[in-house]
């Protein structure tokens, strides 16, 4: 758990389809060596009970992600070894937590998957639950936000928060996976979008094969 001793990325987890990018992206901060700051929203949780089984709870939130961390994107329990050591968690409706002030240091945000409602709710500063009230922080504070949106089609609504989001500076990231990185599996494309939230946040990791200027990279198995 962050102690004080070590600045933490605060992770928000909205409603929107998508829990395995979600997972994927914890995994990659922790796997560098990132504190993280954990807030599940309500709404994802019933979204997560949907796609895993697993029920999200605040009196076991530790056993509960570290079952959904240890899932594979194609449903597969214990596919991977995670340590949830360095996960703080907050509840959704705790307005008084560290990530609602802006005295409280951390690196950034990172909202995957982000639902309309609160890529909607950011952008207009409702700051009705704690996942909006740390984002606003974020884009107060100018520290980075970023905004996996993960929703189709978009409606020009949530076209015109989109852009209140990027003119206040955040980073919108829609959750697009592409397929010139060779993916032959369904982890492959989460990774692939867990990949490029960490790589607009500046953290280093290794989810998926980058770009190299040669046509067919993708079809090789080197």
């Amino acid at each position: 758990m962050n102690d004080g001793k070590r600045v933490p990325w605060v992770v928000g987890v909205s409603g929107a389809s998508g829990t395995p990018y979600a997972a994927a992206v914890l995994r990659g901060l922790l796997a560098a060596g990132e504190s993280v700051d954990l807030v599940v929203s309500r709404a994802s949780r019933l979204t997560l009970l949907d796609e895993t089984g697993i029920s999200f709870r605040d009196a076991h939130w530790r056993e509960d992600l570290a079952a959904w961390l240890a899932r594979g994107a194609d449903g597969k329990p214990d596919a991977f070894e995670v340590a949830v050591d360095d996960v703080r968690h907050w509840a959704p409706g705790d307005l008084a937590a560290g990530p609602s002030s802006g005295s409280y240091p951390v690196k950034g945000m990172l909202i995957v998957p982000a639902s309309t409602a609160a890529v909607a709710g950011v952008a207009l500063g409702l700051s009705k639950d704690l996942l909006q009230r740390a984002a606003s922080v974020m884009l107060k504070e100018r520290r980075p936000l970023v905004v996996a949106v993960r929703e189709t089609p978009l409606n020009g609504q949530t076209l015109k928060h989109l852009v209140t989001l990027d003119e206040a500076g955040a980073v919108v990231l829609p959750a697009s996976p592409a397929f010139y990185a060779g993916a032959t599996h369904i982890q492959d494309l989460v990774d692939f979008v867990a990949g490029r939230v960490l790589d607009a946040a500046g953290v280093p990791h290794g989810l998926y094969r980058r770009w190299k200027g040669e046509l067919g990279g993708g079809s090789r198995t080197d």
